[in-house]
């Protein structure tokens, strides 16, 4: 017989029930017209991934068991098996839940699998609500297949450095023909090539098929990419769901895998290139953000300089250009360029502009400093100033019309600490804080490729950055240049955790710079790093984009010492 699979990758909103359980109802729907015998789901389907301590809330367990019970009787209405991620107890000592898998058929659940290896590194916590289920292999013959069955993590083991056990080669001695494994794996740039790789080598070990379904959409900060694929042990990733989209699609398992064009036998699978993913996750991103906590239309701030461009760009994108507001605010020592260029770029995107100008603003705040402290505020006090009179403006603005506050912040800035609080960090999301200075403007020209046209106006890339907070202020006043700046911070924040070449490009630029005799600059730049931790640990939340981002992927303390 031959065995029909559906892989169903899906957008869950976090602990809404009734909405997932309505997108698997579509899906079994779905996957039964093209005549499924089995239908996989991700990790966590019924809630999301990742619930944190939602899974503590008293009627956690009861939401999720309503959702169980009428999964159970769709499964009754269908001849297809079912497979599912839920949090059940644990009945035993530890943790009180599992991260499991069910398997359910007719009306009943016919196998359950707790998740073995449970992450605790990056931006995963798994083992502070979940204990490890038992080292048993999970089998079920399903249309004739012995499927072994793994829950994520299960299979990030191969090397066998991070934990003392193998689930993957349990499976494939204790006489597995498939493997099937259910995910939900945060996407960064470079994870799809990574789990390529990983998965393949995990096949062309054990030699076996493998069929790998993924959760997408954004959870809070957290994209995750879809790709769900199927993999044959001769020729690898031979079939693979679109990136970013939710899709239910069918392949045919009877040894290999093939589908109505015939057996698949041609590796497939091309990573983005790093402008096209950084887009393509953004927009995701926000969109299902702004979506899941109830936001049609956002504001931001339009300095005219490349960070506030490239965020209304994407987020027009992202929500369409009627659902964003721009404001600029100029002061006395804002360029002309400040306010035309963003009045271009608005034109462009078909953007609304709003001008609200704050140099009497900062007058009146400076006189009133003078009068209640008798000093003249500092030059760095009167830029902050600005900076927190324009944030003040925009969450007004937010307060009123009820957008979204995007705040326009990139990596660079926020590592060192170039930016202030309550004032240009303010907002409720950052979609490019995860993209160095770099990146920002090599998405920048990738935007205006994609589209075709000059929608963010080449004078906008080409000017020299600054804050305009004082006369004549340029970044590079008070930072390296940008180039040189990133590859000091790519090496320290995010080492090993970058991509091979980037990790070899990086540490030759850092080791070069103090072969030169710029000990000192490096220095300086990682004591802003450090000294700054307090700024980040009040930003909004950011967008993942890399392997290693701000918020819960790089947790440092603040009151600490960094360095002898």
């Amino acid at each position: 017989m031959t065995l029909r699979i559906a892989m169903a990758q899906l957008d869950y909103k976090l602990c809404d029930f009734s909405a997932n359980l309505a997108r698997i109802r579509a899906a079994v729907a779905q996957a039964e017209a093209a005549g499924a015998h089995l239908v996989v789901f991700s990790e966590l389907c019924l809630s999301g991934y990742y619930p944190q301590d939602m899974v503590e809330e008293p009627d956690f367990l009861a939401r999720q068991q309503r959702a169980l019970d009428a999964v159970l009787a769709l499964s009754g209405q269908t001849s297809a098996a079912l497979v599912i991620g839920a949090v059940t107890r644990n009945a035993g000592v530890g943790k009180p839940l599992h991260n499991s898998l069910l398997v359910i058929q007719g009306g009943a659940v016919t196998l359950t699998y707790h998740k073995q290896l449970l992450p605790t590194y990056n931006i995963f916590d798994d083992l502070r609500h979940f204990e490890p289920g038992p080292a048993n292999p999970a089998l079920l013959a399903i249309g004739g297949v012995r499927i072994g069955f793994l829950v994520c993590e299960d299979a990030w083991n191969d090397r066998g450095t991070d934990y003392a056990l193998d689930p993957v080669g349990a499976l494939a001695a204790a006489g597995a023909q498939l493997l099937v494994c259910i995910n939900a794996s945060p996407s960064n740039v470079g994870k799809l090539a990574q789990r390529h790789a990983l998965f393949e080598r995990i096949g062309a070990r054990w030699k076996l098929p493998l069929v790998y379904v993924n959760q997408v959409g954004a959870n809070d900060q957290i994209v995750f990419d879809g790709a769900s694929f199927a993999l044959d042990p001769r020729h690898g990733v031979v079939r693979q769901l679109p990136c970013f989209e939710e899709a239910v699609a069918t392949v045919d398992f009877d040894g290999g895998f093939a589908d109505a064009g015939g057996p698949l036998r041609e590796r497939v699978g091309i990573e983005l290139p790093d402008s096209e993913f950084y887009y393509r996750q953004v927009v995701l991103g926000l969109r299902d953000y702004a979506a899941k906590i109830g936001f049609g239309k956002v504001v931001i701030g339009s300095s005219g300089g490349i960070d506030s461009a490239l965020t209304l760009a994407l987020a027009a994108d992202a929500l369409g250009p009627d659902n964003v507001v721009a404001i600029t605010m100029p002061s006395q020592y804002s360029s002309a360029g400040s306010v035309t260029d963003s009045a271009a770029l608005c034109r462009n995107l078909g953007v609304t502009l709003l001008e609200h100008p704050i140099a009497g603003l900062v007058a009146a705040y400076r006189g009133g400093f003078d009068t209640a402290f008798a000093a003249d505020p500092s030059r760095l006090t009167v830029e902050n100033l600005q900076a927190r009179i324009r944030g003040t403006i925009l969450m007004a603005y937010s307060n009123h019309f009820g957008h979204l506050l995007l705040t326009t912040g990139n990596k660079s800035e926020i590592s060192v600490g170039y930016c202030t609080l309550y004032g240009d960090t303010n907002g409720g999301l950052n979609i490019i804080g995860d993209l160095y200075k770099t990146e920002v403007f090599a998405l920048a020209r990738h935007y205006n490729a994609r589209h075709g046209r000059e929608l963010i106006p080449q004078a906008i890339i080409d000017k020299a950055p600054s804050a305009e907070l004082s006369e004549g202020q340029r970044d590079s006043d008070s930072l390296p240049p940008y180039p040189v700046l990133d590859e000091i911070l790519k090496f320290h924040i995010e080492g090993e955790r970058l991509r091979p070449a980037e990790y070899d490009t990086a540490r030759a630029f850092v080791r070069q710079l103090q072969e030169d005799g710029q000990q000192v600059l490096v220095a300086r730049v990682l004591d802003l790093v450090a000294r700054s931790e307090f700024k980040r640990r009040q930003a909004p939340p950011i967008i993942r984009l890399r392997n290693r981002a701000f918020g819960n992927g790089r947790q440092m303390p603040i009151a600490a010492r960094y360095r002898d």
